[in-house]
C-alpha cells in the first residue's frame, strides 16, 4: 500500500514537562543514507567485498551478528528497560518489569516515525487494544525516536498519515539500548528492525517474530498466538495447533 510519508528527526533530549506544546513535523527534515532501500542487505555481503577471499574466513566470525549474549531469546527473561514514553499526549515513564506477575505484554519495534511503511499496524493494534485488554495483556510500541517525535506523531491525524490518540504508549529509544538489547537493531543504519515479542506474566519471552524494515506484522496472527500461549499455560498437558484447535500431548 502506498504510503505519504512524511520525514522528521529530532534530537531533543527527554523533558519531564508533563504536557508539551505541540510542533508541526513539516518543519524538520530527515536526511537518509543514500543506500538506503527499505530492506537491510545481508552484513556479509557488503563485508565480503572490501577484503580478499583469502582473508575472509579469518575475519567472518568478526562480522557474525548475534541478538544478545544468552541466545535464545526465546525461553528466556526478557531484557529489563526503563524509558521516557508518550501516552495519552503525556510523557510518562514505562519500566518493563513493573508488568511481571501482572501482564503480559506486546512488544514490538519499528525503524522511524513519519516514515516507511504507513501507521497501519500501529493503529490496528490501538483499534483492537481492547481485545488485548480482555486477556490481560499491554501493548508497547518501540522506535529510537524521542518523544517529541512521537508527540508530534500522535498529534498528527490519520488522514495526514499520522496516528491519531493511541490507547498504548510509545517508548522512545534514544540511546538505542532497548532495540540492541532484543537483537532488533541495524547497527549501521542505527534504527530497529520490525520485530515483536511476546512476554508473558513472569517475564519470559514466549514467541518472537521479526521483519524486514518494508514488512509489517499482522494484528490477527499476534492475537492468535498470544491466545494459543495463553491455552497452554493453563492447560500444560495440551497444545495449540496452528488453526487455534487443541490436542492433548501424547
Amino acid at each position: 500500500m502506498a504510503c505519504s510519508a512524511t520525514s522528521t528527526t529530532t534530537t531533543a533530549l527527554i523533558s519531564s514537562n508533563p504536557r508539551p506544546r505541540a510542533f508541526s513535523p513539516k518543519s524538520q527534515s530527515l536526511s537518509l543514507p543514500n543506500s538506503f532501500t527499505g530492506l537491510r542487505a545481508p552484513l556479509l555481503s557488503r563485508v565480503a567485498r572490501s577484503i580478499s577471499l583469502s582473508r575472509a574466513s579469518h575475519y567472518q566470525n568478526s562480522f557474525v551478528v548475534k541478538a544478545s549474549s544468552e541466545l535464545p531469546l526465546v525461553g528466556n527473561t526478557a531484557p529489563d528497560f526503563e524509558a521516557e514514553a508518550v501516552f495519552d499526549q503525556e510523557f510518562i515513564k514505562v519500566k518493563l518489569s513493573e508488568y511481571i506477575g501482572k501482564k503480559y505484554v506486546i512488544l514490538f519495534f519499528y525503524p522511524l516515525d513519519f516514515t516507511f511503511v504507513c501507521p497501519t499496524e500501529i493503529t490496528a493494534f490501538s483499534d483492537r487494544y481492547e481485545e488485548f485488554e480482555k486477556l490481560n495483556t499491554e501493548i508497547l510500541g518501540v522506535s529510537i525516536d524521542s518523544v517529541f517525535s512521537h508527540l508530534a506523531w500522535v498529534q498528527t491525524d490519520r488522514k495526514s498519515g499520522g496516528l491519531g490518540d493511541l490507547k498504548y504508549p510509545l517508548v522512545s529509544d534514544v540511546t538505542k539500548s532497548i532495540s540492541k538489547s532484543y537483537g532488533v537493531l541495524i547497527p549501521d543504519q542505527g534504527i530497529a528492525l520490525r520485530g515483536l515479542f511476546i512476554i508473558d506474566k513472569e517475564g519470559v519471552i514466549q514467541h518472537s517474530t521479526i521483519n524486514n524494515l518494508a514488512i509489517g506484522r499482522s494484528v490477527d496472527e499476534t492475537m492468535r498466538t498470544l491466545q494459543a500461549l495463553q491455552y497452554v499455560q493453563e492447560n500444560p498437558d495440551e497444545f495449540a495447533q496452528l488453526g487455534g484447535s487443541q490436542e492433548r500431548n501424547p
